[in-house]
Order: C-alpha cells, then sequence, then structure tokens
C-alpha cells in the first residue's frame, strides 16, 4: 500500500509540479521584466530611465547581447494581470492563448540606438498610453506572459 503511494507520488505529482514551475516562471519572468509600478528612478549615471532599465532586464535574463526593443508597463500588477482572465483568443504563431488589454496602460518603449558592442548599449525612450497585446495561458489562471505587441491607433 504504501508503495503504491509512493509510486503515484513520482509518476502522477512530481511531473505535474514540475509543470507548475515552469510555467509559472513565465508570469514571474513577465512581472519582473515587463511590469514597473511604481517608476523606479535610476541614477544619473544610467543617463536615462531605458539605460537603467536595459542594464537590468539584460542581468535578469543573463545575456550580454542588447536586445533591439523592449516594453515596460506603470501600473498595478492586479489592473495588467486581469486582462488574461478571460481569453478565449488563440494566438497560434505563438502557440498560446493572447488577449488586448481593454485599458490603456502608462508604457515606455525603450529602443536601441545603433549596433553598438555589448559593454555600450544605448536606449531611446518613449512614454505613452496604448493597450497592449498580452500573451496568456489559461492553463494557469491567465496570467500574462509576454506582451506580444502595441495597439496602436
Amino acid at each position: 500500500m504504501v508503495l503504491s503511494r509512493i509510486l503515484v507520488f513520482q509518476l502522477l505529482l512530481v511531473p505535474a509540479l514540475t509543470f507548475l514551475s515552469f510555467t509559472s516562471s513565465a508570469v514571474r519572468n513577465f512581472y519582473a521584466l515587463h511590469i514597473d509600478y511604481p517608476k523606479v528612478t535610476f541614477s544619473k549615471s544610467f543617463h536615462g530611465y531605458c539605460n537603467g532599465l536595459m542594464s537590468y532586464v539584460r542581468g535578469m535574463k543573463k545575456d550580454w547581447r542588447c536586445p533591439q526593443i523592449h516594453h515596460v508597463l506603470h501600473a498595478p500588477w492586479t489592473k495588467v494581470s486581469s486582462n488574461c482572465k478571460h481569453s478565449d483568443t488563440f494566438c497560434e504563431d505563438f502557440n498560446e492563448y493572447c488577449s488586448l488589454s481593454q485599458d490603456a496602460f502608462p508604457l515606455t518603449t525603450c529602443k536601441r540606438l545603433s549596433m553598438e558592442p555589448p559593454s555600450t548599449c544605448q536606449y531611446n525612450e518613449t512614454t505613452s498610453t496604448k493597450r497592449v497585446y498580452l500573451l496568456c495561458s489559461r492553463k494557469y489562471n491567465g496570467e500574462p506572459m509576454y506582451i506580444i505587441g502595441i495597439f496602436q491607433r
């Protein structure tokens, strides 16, 4: 009896917990990389918000390359994540569910200025208030995983 319970635990529960930890890491990464509320003020030595933010982003991703573009929302997590709670749209390009936010959010877009070496990544900052396309998944309570686009109107 005890042996059968251990076997059930190993065969069913361990893979389920592994899957849950994998999926929640995408949500944690989204929160860490795409939510900045309230908006942080970086040291003047960074020469602008985006240069400081992108230094943080590169550190979080453990990647020396300079991303070309990055979007960050300046809104509470509850307001952003509520847009993924009832997503019925399936985005085939990403093989996940996606949603256009109902609300417009304060947004900073950081665009890389030029193709410089990784040690000298420089970014231009654009602020706006826009609706965003979010990559979501109903599999783990419809939390946002990535910003896949900005609604232009």
